[in-house]
Formats: structure tokens, sequence, C-alpha cells
């Protein structure tokens, strides 16, 4: 009904992108509302590029991971070749205008590559890792769609990519080990993906107690992240602010729940974004930011986005 209410006032019909991100995106699409009309056509844009890349990564066809490397290729050229597909051309299109550094999609995508062997991770490095390919970077490129052009502020983008593919990964562990895939640090937790996705009760404790550990960690980058929240223009910060803390939520609402992970994915109703939509004014603020805490990613050193010091 948002979406339709927002035409209703003036705002022009919403394009192919703006459908992808309002069908497969909710809570994003809520947030890009209260971005300028530009920002948020490339938020879309963004958003759809980043989808088809985890759509291609998690689908059925046989050819997925050549045709992922091929996209990683025409990105290390980062020009258009024959048999390039519309999705990527429509990207590289954005990052011209928006000025998207393509090491950052390269990075997406070797991720998504990375994810055609079955993902078992050993420990809490290797997982911060994987959450800066899958979603580190999209913070990164982000920066440029919101005409954010402070060095620092890309540690602090880095930061909310990382705590939402955290809470993601908190959110779809039985979704995840149904495809032979395993987040849940081995040093954490003795379990494989094939025993998580028999959803036993015998094993309901175990994962749930490294769930909870999971969304620890995932505060430690959201709060860091909202320290970054005044480095981001005036006009885009509310839109960032309201998606941090909607996406935060799950695993509030996790929690809450009692960590039952093997009943499926939790959901953020609307009624809920609505105040935490409201509850955002408060985290954009004019307000000192203080030195990115560099122990956050000391996993990370050589990624994209990521200070040296």
């Amino acid at each position: 009904m948002l979406k339709w209410a927002l035409v209703a006032k003036g705002w022009p019909r919403m394009s192919t992108a703006q459908k992808v991100l309002a069908n497969h995106g909710k809570s994003f699409y809520w947030a890009s509302i209260f971005l300028g009309r530009q920002q948020a056509e490339w938020a879309a844009q963004l958003y759809q590029f980043c989808r088809y890349v985890d759509d291609l990564a998690d689908g059925n066809l046989r050819a997925r991971e050549s045709r992922l490397r091929a996209i990683y290729q025409d990105l290390e050229k980062g020009e258009i070749s024959a048999g390039t597909d519309t999705y990527l051309e429509n990207f590289l299109a954005l990052a011209q205008q928006a000025k998207i550094p393509l090491a950052a999609a390269r990075e997406l995508v070797a991720g998504m590559i990375s994810d055609q062997v079955p993902a078992a991770i050993g420990n809490q490095d290797q997982l911060l890792r994987y959450c800066h390919a899958a979603a580190g970077t999209v913070g990164v490129m982000m920066c440029k769609v919101l005409g954010c052009d402070q060095p620092q502020a890309q540690s602090y983008a880095v930061d909310l990519g990382i705590a939402m593919q955290l809470t993601n990964i908190a959110r779809d562990v039985l979704e995840d080990a149904q495809m032979g895939r395993r987040y849940l640090p081995a040093s954490w937790i003795n379990v494989d993906a094939q025993q998580i996705a028999r959803a036993d009760s015998a094993d309901y404790q175990i994962v749930a107690s490294a769930i909870d550990r999971l969304l620890d960690l995932a505060d430690k980058y959201y709060t860091s992240a909202l320290q970054g929240i005044p480095m981001i223009p005036w006009r885009a910060r509310f839109s960032i602010a309201v998606a941090l803390r909607i996406y935060r939520q799950i695993g509030v609402q996790l929690r809450h729940n009692n960590l039952c992970w093997w009943r499926g994915r939790t959901l953020v109703k609307r009624r809920t974004k609505v105040r935490l939509t409201a509850m955002a004014l408060l985290d954009i603020m004019p307000r000192q930011v203080p030195q990115h805490r560099t122990e956050l990613h000391r996993a990370l050193t050589g990624l994209c986005g990521v200070s040296s010091h």
C-alpha cells in the first residue's frame, strides 16, 4: 500500500529495479522511500544487481559458476563485452554514474563463487571475511550511491554490511543448512549442515547457542555502524538509520522467540517497521564521530573499503 501512496503523492511510477527491491527486499525498500528520487533509483539498481548475483549463486542452473566467473572477468575489464548480460550492463552504467568501485563488485561476485562449494566456515575470522564479501562490499558501493565520500565512512558502511549479513545468517540457519551450507563457525559448534537440516530436537540448544553468539557479534558491528551515521549526507542519513534499526530487529525478535531457528525465518511486521522508523529520528542528530575501532577489521586486512591502519 505504501508504494502506491507514494505514487499518488507525485512520485513517478516504480522502475523495474524498484519493483525488484519492493518484492524481494521489503525492509530495504521501506528505507529507500526516504531517499531522494535519484538516490532511491540508484539504490534499487544496486540492489537489483546484487540480487541477481545472489540468485544466480543460489539457483539451479548447471552453468551458474561459469556465469559468475564470466561476470567477474567482465568486472575486471570494467567494460561490456560480447555476451554481457543486461544486469551487468546496467550495473556498469550505474557504476560509471555513481563512481562505484568495481573492486567491491568483484569481491561480491568472488564471495558468490565461493558459495558454489557448500560453505563450512571454520572460524570467526573466516566468517567475517565471508560477510564482508557478501555484504560489506555492498556497504562500500552504497557509500558512492549516497554521495558519501569521507574515507572513514567506508569503514562504518562495511560494519553495517557485516552486521546485516550476520543477521541474515542467524535468520536463515535452517534454510542454508538445507542447501548444504553451514556458516556457523566449526570453532563454535560441532554440528554439520546435514544435522542442522534435519532439525533434530537434540540439536536445538547447541545451534541456538551458536546463533545467540552470532547475534552478539552482529550487535558489535551494528553499534559501530550507528556511530558512523552522522558521516552520511543529511538527505540519506535517515534512510540508513531506518534500515539499520529494521534489520537489527530481526535478531531482537529471534531472541524474543527463544531462538527457535527450526521454525524457519523471522519477519518484521509493518507496524514494527513504523515504530522503528520513528525511533530512527534519534539516530540522525549531528554528533562527533569517534575513531573507527580497528579491531573490528582485524580479520579483513586487504579487502575493499578496509583501512590499512
